[in-house]
């Protein structure tokens, strides 16, 4: 069940095609199992089972706004399949063939196209992938959507790391997206990991946007990823579970086209991708050009945009009882002195999570505090012969002067609440709004069985960064309500309505609303 399950996590995302569990909660459950099952009875014989491993969908999405912008919830953590535009809309299409979980060995693939309007494409490679699975290791290659780490993605406020907020990246990834028992713990101890190599897809994006208007940009960048997760407990024997990990991620390679407004021209930098660039990725070494004195931090320092996250997770699960409780934390960090101990750990994902009995008022609740105003102090300085203290301060969450800022088409791949640079009116792909400190809260209920409804409330304060302070500090509360109606007589149809308005001075005033209609099955 397990394994089934997983394979119906991160599919369809962003828009009423969405699964249960995965980023956008406008879910249309078709079937509680990934492959559908016909039973043929035969005549004094056991049943056999008819599997259906294809599945298609069909949506068509449209919204329309007042104000300064789409409202944030009806854009943040979709995959990145949404837009900012007060008016926009998509016409989208898939199929999808499952991995069977039951053999050792399974094969599948999906193709997830989209037709958008006032999106940053008109048309969109949302998902295109294919995938084998032996034992409990999967192999994944092209553009698929997932989600990892320990938040809900549904109702958290997104992942500090690797959230579903932004496009898939392509990408080769070999994973155990299951937990597996470590031998000789006697099922109390339990692994699961993945590793990654990939290449962003917004270069020609970049360039149209930044170049115009003389912003930094970055060309053919590649992407690295690896996460190891440890789960101790056992629910069959004992509530108490925990589990944590530790992910990174690095962006690497490619070309930077940074502007220069002294001699007002681009400088273009190439930085080198062979096979020592690729190792240096996995483990963060010194590397970059040495003939080149733009690539001087790339050489004293490691090589690459290196980003990552502690998480850990306190999960009260009592058997059979219906209900459930989760404390969960997650370390965001960008250097060495960050990833340890040398700063106290003052920034935080900070959230718990109850789920209750089924009652027709509330199933989930979820609240969450989000700081990201220490990033290791204000001050920053690299030694020098001349003066040889090291300060490693400022850390700069989601930005980097070399590899196009933590972000994929201008959607930033962290928190959505570290406002993502496509908002910049002025073109940057800066993250400018990344201090901030916030409170996030979210519901979900199902008070018919044919009626879904799910609730965020956020409300954040932002600093700006250390390098553009704000003049006076700015707040922002974002709201949602969004209803999904799946009528039992119409099988495989689902229509999901959101609701959305902004209001305070970091992202202004915005009201607005957005409809989908979807249609999924199977054969």
């Amino acid at each position: 069940m397990m394994n089934r399950l997983f394979h119906l996590i991160a599919l369809i995302g962003a828009s009423a095609c969405a699964w249960a569990q995965t980023a956008d909660s406008t879910a249309v459950v078709v079937e509680e199992e990934v492959l559908v099952a016909d039973t043929v009875p035969a005549e004094d014989a056991p049943a056999t089972v008819k599997l259906h491993p294809y599945e298609y969908f069909a949506l068509a999405q449209a919204g329309v706004a007042s104000g300064e912008h789409n409202p944030f919830w009806l854009v943040a953590n979709r995959f990145g399949l949404a837009s900012i535009d007060k008016t926009n809309g998509y016409i989208r299409a898939g199929l999808i063939r499952h991995l069977d979980p039951n053999p050792r060995f399974s094969w599948g693939f999906g193709v997830d196209l989209a037709g958008a309007f006032n999106y940053t494409s008109k048309f969109v490679v949302q998902q295109l992938y294919g995938e084998v699975r032996y034992r409990s290791l999967n192999l994944t290659l092209g553009s698929k959507q997932w989600t990892n780490g320990v938040v809900d993605p549904a109702l958290s406020s997104g992942d500090m790391l690797f959230s579903a907020n932004a496009r898939p990246i392509p990408q080769v990834r070999l994973e155990m997206p299951d937990w597996q028992w470590i031998p000789y713990t006697k099922q109390w101890a339990a692994v699961r990991g993945y590793f990654s190599f990939g290449h962003f897809t917004d270069s020609r994006w970049e360039r149209n946007r930044c170049r115009p208007v003389d912003q930094t940009y970055a060309e053919h960048r590649l992407f690295h990823s690896k996460g190891l997760f440890v789960r101790g407990g056992n629910p069959d024997r004992f509530p108490l579970i925990f589990e944590g990990g530790l992910e990174m991620g690095c962006e690497f390679g490619g070309t930077a086209y940074a502007w220069s407004p002294v001699t007002n021209k681009y400088e273009i930098v190439k930085f080198p991708k062979g096979i020592k660039e690729w190792i240096k990725a996995v483990i963060p070494m010194g590397g970059g050009d040495s003939n080149d004195p733009n690539q001087a931090g790339e050489i004293s320092n490691v090589y690459g945009n290196h980003a990552g996250q502690w998480s850990a997770a306190l999960s009260w699960q009592p058997k059979d009882a219906g209900w459930s409780a989760r404390l969960y934390y997650e370390h965001f960090f960008e250097d060495h002195s960050m990833m340890f101990f040398d700063h106290v750990w003052k920034d935080m994902l900070l959230g718990v999570q109850v789920n209750l009995p089924a009652n027709p008022l509330v199933t989930s609740v979820v609240y969450e505090y989000i700081n990201t105003r220490d990033q290791s102090g204000a001050v920053y300085w690299d030694w020098t012969p001349e003066v040889p203290d090291q300060i490693s301060g400022a850390d700069d969450y989601y930005n980097n002067p070399n590899f196009g800022n933590w972000q994929q088409w201008g959607m930033g791949m962290g928190n959505p609440l570290l406002l993502s640079p496509i908002y910049n009116t002025n073109g940057s792909l800066l993250f400018m709004h990344n201090r901030i400190k916030g409170h996030h809260l979210a519901l979900r209920g199902t008070p018919h069985r044919d009626l879904d409804y799910r609730v965020l409330l956020t409300y954040t304060r932002s600093w700006g960064t250390y390098r553009y302070p704000v003049r006076n500090m700015r707040h922002n509360f974002n709201g949602l309500v969004e209803l999904t109606y799946r009528p039992h007589q119409l099988k495989g149809w689902a229509a999901c309505l959101g609701v959305g308005a902004d209001g305070g001075n970091l992202l202004g005033g915005s009201f607005g609303a957005q409809l989908t209609i979807c249609k999924t099955g199977w054969f």
